[in-house]
């Protein structure tokens, strides 16, 4: 872009151009546009400490910084957040905002965007809001600043595992809507994700576990050494908190080698295709049926997730693309990190048959796409269709193999509080 054009630029994140073209008989113009994104991951430790300039050398110039801050997150980093900021002579206003499942609405973004709006802080366009928390305040706060001034940016510190390697650096933001989770939103990513497994120290094991199931799916179908890492260290990253308790170095160091890979995997795909243009899109594993049953069956997200794993693995054996050793070894790593594989709820057709439409059509309405391993672990094939009778015989034999199992499949603490909706 030209230096005229640069000084007229809205924004320093963002850059665009195009062009425009009569028609050849000259009855009409086409146009073409596009929008460059700038976004940056940083792996980072002791965030907070007054010597860390992840978040200074953003906020610092600007002499203001405006929080969006999940409330459980608040008790536990508020007042290190607060003093980082005091540290540094930044301004801080927060807005301390409830983030469970149940508050994953439009009426929260609305919230957030009253806060944010100009009646409260006038954040201006080119002015990073900080985003704290997990993967619902990332996918709230960052519908709303994707809604304000019609894209403004945004910076996601994310406090747990989910957020840290899949909603964090996700360009999607969404809330859930009446046809499946996530069916309202908006592509935006955020400038910077950042990252600091020393936050993970505080989550409870439900969270931690849940979240370990968005590393296995991407080792699954694109990481092998990575499902390798899992294999031979899964269990003591989850005791440990991905090394943050304790004094081991050792696995602290391998806990950011797996999130370095996990993130790198993801973006390796998901970055160059921010506004969701393609479907070949490894992470959706695991996300084909889950979207449907995920609320109906009241559980925690990851455990969702791994068992439309479980159900599309077992698929891919059924077609000829996954040697049943392979298959096993999928359900084995699930199993060890206490993760469902199995859910009752997959014994109803109509909502796995009415997910699955709704899925296709959310991915275009061509074709399914279902991402599957095809072939080895750490590589990826997509179905195309899977047909009502196919999907039967892999609901039966998941069925059947749950059975034999002591917990049914169901893994530990799966589920979310009944009565609230809270996990």
């Amino acid at each position: 872009m030209n230096a005229q054009r640069e000084l007229f630029a809205t924004s320093e994140y963002y850059r665009g151009g195009g062009e425009v073209r009569e028609t050849a008989d000259g009855t009409g113009i086409e146009i073409t546009a596009s929008l460059t994104a700038t976004m940056r991951v940083t792996v980072t430790s002791g965030v907070f400490g007054p010597d860390n300039p992840t978040l200074l050398e953003v906020y610092g110039p600007r002499g203001r910084c405006v929080a969006v801050v999940d409330a459980v997150v608040d008790r536990h980093y508020g007042a290190a957040l607060r003093a980082y900021f005091a540290h540094h002579g930044i301004g801080l206003t927060v807005m301390v905002c409830p983030a469970a499942e149940s508050d994953k609405t439009l009426r929260t973004v609305e919230k957030i965007l009253d806060f944010l709006g100009v009646n409260h802080c006038n954040v201006a366009r080119d002015e990073p809001i900080l985003v704290v928390g997990g993967g619902v305040i990332s996918d709230t706060a960052g519908l709303a600043a994707a809604l304000l001034h019609r894209r403004t940016p945004y910076v996601m510190l994310a406090t747990s595992v989910v957020a840290a390697v899949d909603a964090g650096p996700s360009p999607r933001t969404c809330v859930n809507g009446d046809q499946f989770k996530n069916s309202i939103g908006a592509y935006h990513p955020p400038v910077l994700s950042v990252v600091d497994s020393g936050l993970f120290a505080t989550l409870d094991d439900r969270h931690l576990r849940h979240g370990i199931a968005e590393i296995v799916k991407m080792a699954a179908v694109d990481e092998l050494r990575l499902f390798e890492l899992l294999e031979e260290h899964g269990e003591r990253l989850l005791a440990t908190r991905f090394g943050s308790t304790g004094d081991d170095a050792a696995l602290r160091k391998t806990g950011d080698e797996v999130l370095h890979r996990s993130l790198l995997s993801y973006l390796r795909h998901e970055g160059t295709n921010a506004y969701e243009i393609y479907q070949d899109r490894p992470h959706a594993y695991g996300h084909t049926w889950s979207p449907g049953f995920e609320r109906r069956a009241g559980l925690l997200h990851g455990h969702a997730v791994a068992v439309d794993m479980a159900l599309s693995t077992t698929l891919a054996e059924l077609v000829g693309w996954l040697p049943a050793v392979d298959r096993e070894r999928i359900h084995a790593l699930n199993r060890r990190l206490g993760l469902a594989v199995y859910d009752p709820v997959l014994e109803r057709s109509d909502i796995l048959l009415a997910g699955q439409e709704a899925m296709r059509s959310k991915r275009g309405g061509r074709a399914l796409w279902a991402p599957v391993p095809r072939g080895r672990i750490g590589a990826v094939g997509y179905l195309e269709d899977v047909p009502a009778e196919l999907l039967a015989e892999a609901v039966e034999l998941n069925r059947v193999r749950a059975a034999a199992l002591p917990d049914g499949g169901c893994g530990i603490g799966s589920r979310l509080d009944p009565t609230t909706g809270v996990s």
